[in-house]
């Protein structure tokens, strides 16, 4: 099975770097589950991320969301959540994940059978040269622990 997972984010500009440094905590405590599936870290993916689905049948995508809910609250969008997402319930980054895997499946039908999962985390902060917000640090454990358990479930 090939698997994909995904951190997305701005290393410079506050929590919406913890997508990034979620996946690098988790490929830190997981080398072996890591080693079975294709690692990346994007800045900015945008369009690029339909090249990075295409030919997987799973992908885990970590990135920070804008959200109600306080900073370092973590939620998992599957396919269907991802289907129903609003533009102005989306990423940090304006155009989000969820429009482009919209967008893509609309001008890649074989990215439908690829799965793909949301695991964001709220940001409070995203000022420029800012470090993640200490709720958000403290969420990251969590996340790697959730990234874990979906590849576990995928590996079985």
């Amino acid at each position: 099975m090939n698997i994909l997972i995904l951190g997305i984010g701005q290393s410079l500009r506050g929590d919406d770097a913890a997508g990034l440094e979620a996946v690098q905590l988790w490929q830190a405590q997981h080398p072996d589950s890591a080693a079975q599936v294709q690692v990346e870290l994007s800045e900015l993916p945008g369009l690029a991320l339909l090249d990075l689905l295409e030919g997987m049948d799973a992908a885990i995508l970590v990135d920070a969301v804008q959200s109600s809910a306080s900073a370092g609250t973590v939620i998992c969008l599957g396919p269907d959540e991802l289907a129903s997402f609003t533009p102005d319930a989306g990423s940090a980054h304006g155009w989000g994940v969820a429009e482009t895997l919209q967008l893509g499946r609309l001008l890649v039908p074989s990215l439908a059978n690829c799965r793909v999962t949301l695991i964001g985390i709220a940001g409070g902060q995203f000022s420029m040269g800012a470090g993640l917000s200490p709720k958000v640090r403290a969420a990251l454990e969590k996340v790697a622990d959730m990234v874990e358990r979906e590849i576990q479930n995928y590996l079985k």
